[in-house]
């Protein structure tokens, strides 16, 4: 049996921040979403192979960050409330350590109401391509400065950036952090 992402349209309830809050507070074992319309995505867990590349990602970007200091890296635990709407949980995240700093303390400790400077979505076999082009959408739209969604299925990865037109590359591949990251590369095999 196949876990498939659920998407529960509720266009007549209306949470407010602090009630999805609670509901993922109280439903701990759900990983849950809300998209800028306002539906409630219940995600499935990853499996292993996607659980490990995830992990990979996240210990590379660290890596860099600890060296670098320049931000905080956040795991896919982590909900962000983006300003243009919507509760999002990217693979991978990093902000700059100024804006991470100019959030208050209460800010910090629910869901951090910012958008990432840079994220990484992977997506797993279970995942809809549409579905996380969407969210590379939403999260553009809320101030993302560098995106990188990788398609392990159609071997590319999808590059995100404000103002220009999403750039797709094929695996296996070097990605750079550009001026968001600076000196951080990424490289990618094929899966």
């Amino acid at each position: 049996m196949t876990s498939e992402t659920v998407v529960l349209s509720l266009h007549d309830v209306n949470f407010s921040d602090e009630q999805f809050y609670q509901l993922c507070q109280v439903n701990r074992d759900l990983k849950l979403e809300r998209t800028v319309q306002g539906e409630l995505v219940i995600m499935p867990p990853v499996g292993g192979l996607s659980g490990n590349r995830e992990a990979d990602f996240i210990t590379d970007l660290n890596l860099w960050n600890r060296q670098t200091k320049l931000g905080k890296v956040f795991s896919s635990s982590t909900i962000f409330r983006l300003p243009n709407g919507g509760d999002r949980s990217p693979d991978a995240a990093w902000v700059k350590n100024d804006r991470w700093e100019s959030l208050t303390l209460e800010e910090r400790e629910k869901f951090p109401p910012i958008c990432p400077d840079f994220v990484l979505e992977l997506r797993s076999r279970t995942d809809s391509l549409a579905a996380l082009q969407a969210k590379m959408r939403e999260y553009l739209e809320s101030g993302l400065r560098l995106g990188w969604l990788i398609n392990p299925q159609d071997q590319q990865v999808e590059i995100y950036r404000p103002d220009r037109t999403v750039e797709i590359i094929e695996l296996p591949a070097t990605l750079s952090g550009e001026d968001v990251l600076p000196g951080f590369v990424l490289e990618l095999p094929v899966f």
